[in-house]
């Protein structure tokens, strides 16, 4: 029997330990949600509908189903794996992440299985792990420590399914949203979503949705023209204070590299992605819709054989997948006017690190002046060959320089920049080790090492190594708190040694503390580079 899952409409339950509802009176809430098609709980349950064979997002507009008619699950892939099929209305590949949130509780001992079913299901969601068959498998176990048959022992446990079901569902689901939303071949949307043969993704989405992809092709045609790049869609769950994140995108944004209209909700970047072991270049239109709690995002054509790398970074760089609710939850008493505000993040680790670095001990002007010198003087030409590959707005240039580009500029081309001796060396050492594979910076890397390895690079500290990890690694727990806006924020500037004094009153916000600090920095006395 599958454990059962608490209310959604607890904001203090802890959803780690379960898989689908088994409660009359968790089915009451459930419904309770479903019927008032609300969005906060959007990605946190799915419905199956018996009488159907169809499974929906809580915001979806059909006719609510009877009762009696409902079954709750956490995940989409215990859905499908219970043999229900996705809602072409509500599409359930567009809400926001289903992984519960975890409370405090959670970091326990006791509850390392669960920690760790829950790693491995943000492991699979990396398109990098959609290979077609196990060896993925072999790959998570390795990250986390543990071996394949653990690996299975857990999932299943927790889940109530099989990492490899899990897997299948990510991986049909973004072939749905490509069939969907692109004009892309069906080959390429097959080796997109993780398949090695067309044959063999035909076999799979007919066997699962009882549907050929040529056939939802054909019925979704006419809404997928686009005259300049590819359109897709995200999900997020409300509230979400647009204003204030592009807010802040707009006063770090670099000249070339990022466009941000904070008024209109719309902000535009360049991009580099690995595909295949190629660096694809390219932009990236955002524009949020708020009425919808989505995200329209168009991406140029040249970045079409990385599109589901593409999406997960726009989904880290807004924070999508954020629970407000979860964590509104406990920070509410020290921060009662966040709930809105989310923890903004990056498209490139690299990128986020080299301006932290710049960022150090200076105003956030003056950091962004020093990041836009670097990127003239160090970026690449973001290629335009054809119309198509256009930005769509004006003023993106250049591409932020890479690993190998910076790890061997000399002093003199970075002082020449007001870049001073520390930080030139920080910045060198931090590309070499990137570039040479010794440091990886993205989510789903192991925190602690990274951090650690961080920190024995020269001029990157505790400070500097917090802030990547809250924003690169997507860390909720991240807490700088040698920062000078924070402890201002917090009223401990003056006191005898403030960073523990911050650290101290720090300890019930955890596992939140990221967002701890971001509202801190919204604070009328708070500002972080």
């Amino acid at each position: 029997m599958m454990a059962r899952m608490p209310s959604p409409l607890s904001p203090t339950a802890n959803t780690a330990s379960t898989t689908c509802s088994t409660s009359s009176s968790d089915d009451a809430g459930y419904y309770l949600a479903l019927k008032a098609r609300d969005a906060r709980f959007d990605g946190r349950f799915f419905t199956g509908v018996t009488s159907t064979g169809i499974y929906c997002r809580p915001v979806c507009k059909v006719r609510t189903p009877k009762a009696e008619n409902c079954r709750f699950f956490t995940l989409a892939s215990q859905a499908e794996a219970a043999g229900f099929r996705p809602c072409m209305r509500c599409r359930p590949e567009l809400a926001p992440s289903g992984l519960p949130s975890w409370g405090a509780q959670t970091w326990s001992v006791q509850d390392a299985s669960a920690i760790l079913a829950r790693q491995a299901a943000q492991l699979l969601d990396a398109p990098q792990l959609w290979s077609d068959g196990a060896p993925s498998m072999g790959e998570v176990a390795q990250r986390l420590g543990i071996s394949e048959r653990h690996l299975r022992r857990i999932f299943e446990l927790q889940w109530g399914i099989t990492p490899l079901q899990y897997l299948q569902t990510r991986r049909l689901l973004t072939a749905k949203q490509l069939l969907t939303d692109t004009q892309l071949p069906i080959a390429q949307v097959a080796l997109l979503s993780g398949f090695a043969s067309v044959r063999r993704f035909h076999s799979a989405f007919a066997a699962q949705y009882r549907l050929q992809p040529r056939a939802l092709r054909s019925s979704t045609a006419a809404t997928r023209t686009s005259p300049t790049g590819l359109r897709l869609r995200a999900a997020y769950r409300p509230p979400l204070d647009e204003a204030a994140l592009l807010q802040f995108f707009a006063q770090r944004s670099l000249a070339g590299v990022e466009v941000v209209d904070a008024s209109a909700l719309c902000m535009a970047r360049t991009l580099t992605v690995q595909a295949a072991g190629h660096p694809l270049q390219g932009w990236v239109l955002l524009q949020l819709q708020p009425a919808h709690s989505e995200v329209h995002m168009t991406v140029s054509d040249t970045l079409a054989s990385a599109l589901p790398q593409v999406m997960a970074r726009m989904r880290h760089l807004l924070d999508l997948d954020a629970d407000p609710q979860a964590i509104h939850t406990v920070l509410q008493a020290t921060f009662p006017n966040g709930a809105g505000l989310r923890v903004p993040g990056t498209v490139d680790g690299f990128e986020l690190a080299v301006r932290a670095i710049l960022g150090q001990q200076i105003t956030v002007q003056a950091a962004r002046t020093l990041g836009s010198r670097l990127v003239q003087r160090f970026g690449t030409l973001l290629a335009v060959q054809a119309a198509q590959a256009a930005p769509p707005v004006p003023g993106l240039t250049h591409l932020f320089p890479s690993p190998e580009q910076l790890r061997h500029a000399s002093d003199d081309s970075l002082g020449s920049l007001g870049i001073v001796r520390q930080r030139q060396h920080a910045i060198r050492a931090l590309a070499a080790a990137v570039a040479d594979g010794q440091l990886h910076l993205h989510p789903g890397a192991d925190v602690p090492a990274t951090m650690a390895a961080l920190q024995t690079l020269p001029g990157i500290g505790a400070w500097t190594a917090h802030y990547i990890a809250m924003r690169a690694l997507r860390w909720p727990d991240a807490f700088p708190a040698g920062d000078v806006a924070l402890q201002k924020a917090l009223g401990v500037r003056n006191a005898p040694r403030p960073a523990l004094a911050a650290e101290q009153a720090s300890q019930t916000w955890r596992p939140w503390r990221s967002y701890a600090t971001v509202r801190a920095w919204s604070q009328p006395s708070g500002e972080s580079s």
